[in-house]
This record gives structure tokens, sequence and C-alpha cells, in this order.
């Protein structure tokens, strides 16, 4: 009987622990995997996905270390190899696809000369040969002018077709197993689903066996023959996609699919007869000089909306569309060129810097990546008493009180006050990141892309906190992001951006009826279904789609 292509038994990985025992993050992992297949390793962030996924290199992070089993990745054990040894292999008969293709690849080089290196290295193919194979690659992954695009810089194509380059380099050796590693957490839908096509064409083309880390049920049930559920480092279940998806046995997946499935949060409901808090009028910003009430490099162009007192207004649009600067302008973080913006029936005009105090504390922002906007020196108690300080809220008796107040209102142990940022998971940092924003008493929240790095069951748990937030202290919010079912779910209106012009603006429930922008029309066809074959079935007329976008 055949052994199967990928085989972990009992494999258990440690860190050091308390008095330097080693403290187990992954145990009991039992895995197998044929030949030609795809496996899932999905969970939420810490279940030990990518350390499971790296162990099938012979790699362990810095501080772990392999204490049980064996990976047998075809016939050869993974942990019993010298550094040497492993660093043959990868590269070559093992490849890795990472999250970040921006932040693996050399600003500084061409990217063909990045993508054939692992050739030179490993001596399998000539520079010439190296670099008409990539070429060859970057036609199959359905990157735009592939005799050329290789002589580009990594800033010089977009992050889609970088996700794809980074495929050609890990495809380049025709490596026996490939390891993606969320790599399209970070795209937009409409990109997303390019990405996942060519990545899908290139496995079925090339008979690889692949494994596909992800949070996202919905991406893996399109690439995945079989998916193991993990949470805490343990194996919940593992199956065959469908029957996991329509039968799942253990209590966490079930959890993950409910959470998955879009539901909609408490709505404000009619606001036509509320006077606005904020009216936006004519707006025009770019990056550059500004001469003549034009930016040198203009980005969002005459956009106008208002928003109500307690309501959410999502802005949604791919990847270039104006959706973060049309945040920084509001928060007075960037100026704008042309328009009128007000609070509350007052100017605040265009340049951020002329506001009072008073404006400025009336618009907070909630960034993205909580691990880049909080101070990783401060604690968690010294992030939320800033605020309080800056701004002279409240009684300076009291406001150690407010700072657990905001803990308890964000459900961050009080336990927590005295660590640091590095100590707490990444929804835990998100909620202290929105904790800050709330303790400045704002009128208006701008969430910008605040859910999309969290897994599922965080990111869930996120928006529902905002909805209590915006019902508790009658907040007003802009919340930004590039997953129309996130912003389906949370928000009263959705403004569909493109090419810095808003091109939809309707309610939730209304954004299919007719007229319908073509680009909105195919972000709405992007969104991935939980369900195997809705990427093959999606394909069906988006050729005609994209070419009606491309005129807009």
């Amino acid at each position: 009987m055949s052994q199967p292509f990928l085989r972990i038994k009992n494999l258990e990985i440690c860190v050091p622990g308390a008095g330097g025992k080693p403290r187990p993050i992954v145990q009991d992992i039992e895995l197998t995997l044929e030949k030609g297949q795809v496996l899932a390793l999905i969970g939420e962030s810490g279940s030990g996905k990518t350390t499971i996924a790296l162990s099938m290199m012979g790699y362990a992070r810095s501080g772990c270390s392999f204490t049980k089993g064996s990976v047998v990745v075809d016939g050869t054990n993974m942990l019993d190899l010298t550094f040497e040894q492993r660093r043959h292999l990868r590269g070559n008969k093992i490849a890795y696809i990472p999250q970040s293709a921006a932040a693996s690849f050399n600003p500084a080089f061409r990217l063909i000369d990045q993508i054939t290196e692992s050739a030179r290295i490993h001596g399998t193919m000539t520079r010439p040969e190296a670099a008409a194979k990539a070429r060859a690659l970057f036609a199959e992954l359905g990157l735009p002018d592939p005799d050329r695009i290789g002589e580009r810089y990594p800033h010089e194509v977009s992050g889609g077709q970088l996700q794809r380059m980074i495929a050609a380099m890990a495809m380049l050796n025709d490596p026996a197993l490939i390891i993606l590693d969320e790599p399209t957490t970070a795209l937009d839908v409409t990109t997303q689903i390019e990405v996942l096509r060519a990545f899908k064409r290139m496995v079925q083309n090339h008979h690889a066996t692949a494994v596909y880390v992800s949070h996202d049920l919905a991406v893996v049930a399109q690439m995945a023959d079989k998916i193991a559920v993990l949470k805490d480092g343990t194996l919940q279940e593992v199956d065959e996609t469908g029957h996991l998806l329509s039968s799942p046995s253990a209590a966490y997946t079930r959890e993950l699919l409910a959470a998955a499935e879009p539901h909609e949060r408490a709505k404000l409901g009619d606001t036509s007869s509320i006077r606005p808090l904020v009216e936006v009028r004519d707006l025009n910003a770019g990056y550059g000089a500004i001469k003549n009430n034009t930016a040198t490099f203009p980005i969002v162009h005459d956009v106008s909306f208002d928003i109500a007192p307690g309501e959410i207004v999502g802005v949604i649009g791919e990847s270039g569309s104006g959706k973060s600067t049309l945040a920084r302008v509001l928060a007075g973080i960037h100026p704008a060129s042309k328009g009128r913006m007000t609070i509350e029936g007052e100017d605040i005009g265009l340049q951020g810097k002329a506001r009072s105090k008073e404006r400025r504390q009336a618009v907070q922002m909630v960034f993205q990546m909580a691990d880049t906007a909080l101070n990783p020196a401060q604690t968690i108690h010294q992030l939320l008493r800033r605020p309080l300080d800056f701004y002279d809220i409240g009684d300076k008796s009291r406001r150690d009180a407010r700072v657990f107040e905001l803990m308890d209102l964000v459900q961050i142990p009080r336990s927590a006050a005295g660590r640091r940022p590095g100590e707490l998971s990444g929804g835990q940092k998100q909620r202290v990141n929105l904790a800050r924003a709330v303790a400045a008493e704002p009128k208006l929240l701008l969430c910008d892309e605040v859910t999309s790095a969290l897994d599922t069951i965080v990111a869930s748990s996120v928006l529902n906190l905002l909805t209590d937030l915006r019902h508790e202290f009658g907040l007003a919010m802009l919340f930004i992001s590039h997953d129309l079912g996130t912003v389906s779910a949370i928000c009263d209106q959705v403004m569909v951006m493109y090419r810095g012009r808003i091109v939809t603006k309707a309610a939730p429930q209304n954004l299919t009826h007719p007229p319908v922008s073509p680009y909105t029309e195919m972000l709405i066809r992007s969104v991935p279904q939980l369900r195997p074959g809705w990427l093959e079935e999606a394909e069906q007329g988006m050729p005609a789609l994209r070419e009606a976008v491309a005129r807009l």
C-alpha cells in the first residue's frame, strides 16, 4: 500500500514556559495528504496554522522547538534533516508563498531577477532558461504583458500582480509541495477572485500538492479538497471540504461557519428627516503640491455625502479607489484641494492643521493595523489615558477609573492594563485601538479596514462591538472596507468608490436595484460564497463585466 505524500504524526512544537519547562503551542497533530490534493489549515489567530505549515519545511520560528513527532514529505522526515539538507529542499522541492508579497520582494531589484534567483541558487536552470520559464508562468497566472512585466520593480505593479509574481517564483522549480500562507487576505474582493482563480489553475495544471493556510472558510472552500480545523494548537476535525461544510462534527467548526455567514446587525433606520452631523460637498484631494485647487496627483474627485448622528456609512472599493485618502481628509491628517466639509453645520476647512482642538477631538480614526497604530513601548493603561489627558476629559482624579471603564467597554480584562501591545492577541490589540479612539468622546469615528486582518470570529465580535458603541454613545461612523459582506451587515448606507469617485450610493439592500454601476455589480459578484464550485460559477459573464468597468 502506497504511503501518503504528506504524513504528520503526533507533532508537538513547544516554546519555553515557566521555569524553562517546554510549553506546547501545537500538540497531537495527525494529518495526511495524497499527492495532487490541496489541504486547508483553518482557524483563528494563534491556532497554530502557520506553525504547522512551516513544520513541513522543517522550520520552527525563533524560540520554538520540535519536541515530538514526525513530518514526512514525499518519504523524507523533514525533522531528521540537517540545516543544509533542509535548505536544499526549500525553494526547490518545497515552496512557500507568504501573506504579503510586498514585504517579501526587495524594492531595489527588478522582479525577474528576484523570481529567477531560486533557480540560480539551486542550479536547476540557466539564467535564460529561468527567465523564459518565468515569463511562461506570468502568462499562465494572467499577468499583463508577461514578456516585459518582469523588468519592472516591485513598486511598479499592483498588490494583486505582486501576489501572482510570488506564486511564479514559488512554481519556478516545479516544487512537489506548495505552502500558501494567507495569500489573499490583504487583497480587495475583485483582485482576490482573480488571484484565487490563478492559484487554483496553477495548482491543477502542475498537479501540485498544496497546503493553504487561511482564516476564511469561503476562500478555502474554493481551493481545498480537505480542511483541517485548528484551535489553540490542537486539531478539532479533519474532513473532505464538502462534508465538513455541510455536516461539521466539532463545536468550534460550527462556530466558525456561523461567524462566516453574513448576518444583519441593528440598523439606524430612515435618517432623511435628521439634520446631518457631517456634510461633505464636491471634495477633491490628492498628493503633491496643490495648484489652482488641484493636487499634482489627484485621487478623490467631487465626492459628496452626508452622515447623520448615529449613522454608519460604509465605503467600499478596491485598493487605490480613494477610500483611505477620503478618511484621512475627514480626520484632518491630509489636506483637501477643493470642496467643503462641515460638522454640526460648522465649516471645518480643508486644512486639518487649521482646525480647533475641539474639532479635531470630534473626529477620531481607528487605523487598520493596530500593530503600527499602538506605541509598543507604552502599556494599555498609558495608551488609553493619553487621549483623556490630551483633550482634558473629565476630572483628573477619575481618569484612571475611566481607563478601566473603557477596557470593560471593549471587553479587555482589567488585568491587561499593565501589559504592552505585543503581549495581546490581534483581536485584543484592535479592541484597544478602538477604545483609544472612543476615549476622546468623538462624534464621528473613522474605521479604516478595522476587521480585514482579523479572523472570522474575532472580526464578528468587533462588528458587534461597533454596533453596541453606536447605540450606546450615538456615534456616527464612516466604515471603510473591501469586504462587501461586512459593510452590508453593519452599515445603514453604502458608497461604492471607483477611481476616486462615488459610482453607487444606496442602502445595502438596494445595492442590486437598477441602475447599477458595472463596478458595483462586479464587486457583488466577487464576494466568495461558502460552497465548493462557486469560483468557477462566478467567472460566467465576468469578462464582459470587466470590459464594462474598464470603460468607466
